[in-house]
């Protein structure tokens, strides 16, 4: 549901890998941003009527994503899709990241666009500290991007963890690849650290990697 940007990135990128698609929007218009590329059906109708999503294919959808503009309309939608149709694989886009973390309680998953962009672009412009990348529902658990002191490399994921209580390196980005490391994985020059820490936590954890390791007793 929705045809802009988004909806149309992803009607495409979903067409490109041959799932057959059928894209909503009220405004007729808004197909034009994929005219003459999509063969997927364009149907004109409110993303949340019932004959609207029948009209659509909604009671043969694996999965249905909600992208308009409008987060109340993307998430009454998503609500139909899943509990009116039984859709399997549900999202909604949600621009307020307060109501992203209620409906994720919900049990609708949401991506909070304005949260991402702006966490996305504060990793780029601030590189040390932490960066949140993910938060579950709750809000208590969040896993970041960790600068870490250079005096860390070579040390073992298993030693950083025991001297950073609270803390689970979830992976490295080593050289543009994820890694998945052990407690034995040494950390190399230019790794990315990815650690799973209590959200309220986070300061006192930056603090204890900013710094080199204490020596081992």
């Amino acid at each position: 549901m929705g045809c802009g940007r988004v909806g149309s990135t992803i009607a495409l990128s979903l067409e490109a890998a041959e799932h057959s698609v059928a894209i909503v929007d009220q405004d007729a218009s808004a197909f034009r941003r994929i005219e003459g590329e999509f063969k997927g059906k364009q149907v004109v109708g409110v993303g949340f009527d019932r004959d609207t999503l029948v009209e659509a294919g909604i009671e043969n959808a694996s999965a249905f994503a909600a992208v308009s503009s409008g987060d109340n309309s993307n998430i009454i939608a998503a609500r139909v899709a899943r509990e009116t149709f039984g859709v399997e694989n549900v999202v909604a886009r949600i621009y307020d990241p307060k109501r992203a973390e209620v409906y994720s309680r919900l049990g609708i998953p949401t991506v909070a666009t304005v949260r991402w962009t702006a966490d996305s672009i504060l990793r780029r412009m601030l590189p040390d500290g932490g960066h949140s990348e993910w938060t579950d529902p709750t809000g208590h658990l969040a896993l970041c991007e960790m600068a870490y002191h250079r005096d860390w490399i070579g040390q073992s994921v298993g030693a950083l963890q025991q001297a950073v209580d609270g803390t689970r390196v979830a992976f490295l980005t080593r050289y543009g690849e994820a890694v998945l490391p052990t407690r034995d994985t040494a950390i190399q020059d230019g790794d990315q650290l990815h650690v799973m820490v209590i959200r309220s936590d986070m300061e006192r954890i930056e603090a204890i990697l900013a710094a080199e390791p204490a020596e081992s007793e």
